[in-house]
């Protein structure tokens, strides 16, 4: 491991609070920047900055703090830290291997270079000539900080395009064709400080309104179809020189093509299942890779798993200790609860994974998933009804 002896983490949510376990087996400190007291991570770091995770300032008192800083999400001023990695801050992954990314459009044309398969798009303004766009339903995002369903749009026909446009008036977009996939997949992968690249089995991944609702461990999906998601994953890792894990998240196309969605550089929601189904979990993996380690292995534990999202569907301070007790009670449950104090709807409060011991079907995977929903949300309670449609 050298000399890293504490890492940096910019930002102090759930992803760097879950790097909590890793952390102490490997023997590492974790010191967070973070804008909030009340941030998940704040109660597992050796040490905290409260600040925003864009604000470079506090970054360079971080890097006093530790031997390297890596990311728990990417909403940074990027040109900004390029001058502290001038100075000399070493940041895993390397700031070049975010730079293409954390713009929506610069990451769909970084793909597009390398020959890797995505939807059609196009940046706006303006529309390609003729307009309008040649096609509905389309995608509509914003190119930067979107998460979660927010700045993503599903726009239908005209009308809905010209009323969306009025509300973003002077935000840089970008225009998708809408996928009717058969599935959404992700793969996580990891690439250590020697080039070694280790990637877990690819997931099923089920969305609402663009946020991730439930993962499914592994995928049913054919071997051409896993190789074509190992080799996406290889690409992408080598050509930006990547250190640290990564989340690749995909459409399954009915005639059986991957196209690339969306790229995430760092721990990712689809990958939770990690911490209790493989043998090392994606959090320990990062830490492992930032930390100049050699990888763990990616291999799972148990046949199959399934995780569920336990997502906010009301405003309110409860802990929902009661609901998180009778999830807990479902054979080869286990519930993490990442202790914020306020939940509003579509927050992510938590998540529960389960064990299975046979590679079951898809079927039982979604009766699984559904008993763990029918307790926490309970009746009339759907965090999906309760949510503001997209668009809207």
């Amino acid at each position: 491991m050298g000399d890293v002896k504490r890492v940096g983490v910019i930002g102090g949510g759930q992803l760097a609070w879950m790097m909590a376990e890793a952390a102490k087996t490997l023997g590492v400190e974790l010191v967070v920047q973070t804008p909030s007291k009340c941030d998940p991570a704040v109660t597992i770091a050796a040490d905290a900055i409260f600040a925003p995770v864009a604000d470079a300032t506090a970054t360079a008192q971080l890097a006093t703090q530790c031997d390297v800083i890596t990311f728990e999400n990417e909403f940074v001023d990027l040109e900004a830290l390029s001058l502290l990695e001038s100075q000399g801050i070493c940041f895993r992954p390397g700031l070049q291997a975010l730079r293409p990314l954390l713009n929506k459009y610069h990451q769909r044309c970084y793909l597009r270079d390398l020959g890797l398969p995505t939807p059609n798009f196009f940046e706006l303004p303006p529309f390609p000539n003729p307009h309008p766009p040649p096609y509905f339903p389309l995608v509509l995002k914003t190119r930067r900080h979107g998460y979660d369903g927010q700045g993503t749009f599903i726009i239908k026909n005209l009308p809905e395009l010209t009323a969306i446009l009025e509300r973003l008036k002077n935000v840089p977009l970008l225009v998708e064709e809408f996928i009717p996939f058969e599935r959404e997949l992700a793969a996580i992968a990891a690439r250590s400080v020697n080039g070694d690249i280790s990637i877990y089995p690819i997931v099923e991944t089920q969305q609402e309104q663009q946020v991730c609702r439930r993962v499914f461990a592994p995928a049913e999906i054919s071997p051409a179809v896993r190789g074509q998601i190992n080799a996406i994953a290889r690409t992408l890792l080598n050509h930006l020189q990547v250190v640290g894990v990564f989340g690749i998240e995909l459409f399954l196309t009915q005639d059986g093509h991957v196209l690339v969605n969306e790229i995430a550089p760092r721990v990712h929601n689809s990958g939770h299942f990690t911490l209790d189904a493989c043998e090392t979990s994606q959090f320990e993996q990062h830490l492992r890779a930032v930390c100049g380690l050699s990888l763990g292995s990616p291999a799972m534990k148990a046949p199959a798993a399934v995780m569920v999202n336990l997502l906010g569907y009301e405003h309110s301070t409860s802990s929902y200790l009661e609901q998180r007790q009778q999830i807990a009670a479902i054979p080869h449950a286990q519930v993490h609860w990442y202790g914020k104090t306020e939940s509003r709807p579509g927050r992510k409060l938590g998540h529960v994974t389960v064990l299975l011991e046979a590679e079951e079907g898809r079927q039982e995977r979604e009766l699984i998933a559904q008993r763990i929903e029918s307790i926490w949300y309970g009746a009339g309670k759907s965090y999906y009804a309760a949510k503001p449609s997209v668009g809207q």
